[in-house]
């Protein structure tokens, strides 16, 4: 049997496989397949009846992956659910899965956020209705994580947005965290204005 812990196992007879580099990711590369099973393409709205077929057979699944001398794969995240910040790629499913472990029994969907500075901001939404970042910081200090991974804002809510299948709505979840900055970036400006506006008087 193809089967080894902490793996999904090997790739079926027939099927071919490379690995692409993505920029920034340290840890596995995008997994990209060929075979007999694969699709013959997709069909676009916008040109009913024509199928895009994959460039060459080769399909990219968007899974990062590690792949040992046996042939076995492990996923490390998803091409999608990494954010770009400082020209470094953070696995945004590694950041929930230290979250799970500081704060088990919720909810914690991390995103990322467009950022003037940085290029990208990890925002936390979560149903934990306490969470702080100097909670966050002492947690990623006392297991040795790179700090870069803490996320710059919490959006706690007691509506937390899931699928039907109680998979976390990622689109929902980002559309949250986008309405909530806003707002708090334009009670931060206003702010400053006032202080602003104190200091001439």
């Amino acid at each position: 049997m193809h089967n080894k812990p902490n793996t999904v196992g090997r790739l079926l007879s027939g099927i071919r496989y490379k690995l692409r580099e993505i920029p920034g990711i340290k840890e596995g590369k995008e997994l990209i397949v060929s075979g007999p099973n694969i699709m013959l393409g997709y069909l676009k709205m916008d040109y009913p009846g024509v199928i895009f077929a994959p460039e060459e057979g080769w399909y990219p699944t968007g899974d990062i992956v590690t792949v040992d001398e046996e042939g076995f794969i492990a996923i490390q995240g998803r091409v999608k659910r990494f954010a770009k910040i400082a020209g470094e790629m953070i696995s945004l499913a590694a950041i929930e899965n230290y979250l799970n472990q500081l704060w088990p029994g919720h909810n914690h969907g991390v995103v990322n956020l467009p950022d003037p500075k940085r290029g990208e901001q990890i925002v936390l939404v979560t149903n934990y209705m306490s969470a702080v970042r100097e909670e966050i910081i002492l947690f990623v200090r006392k297991l040795g994580i790179a700090e870069i991974t803490i996320p710059k804002r919490i959006i706690c809510t007691e509506v937390f947005p899931l699928l039907a299948s109680g998979k976390i709505d990622y689109v929902c979840a980002k559309e949250l965290a986008t309405s909530m900055i806003t707002e708090i970036e334009i009670i931060d400006e206003d702010e400053e204005i006032v202080e602003e506006l104190l200091e001439t008087v």
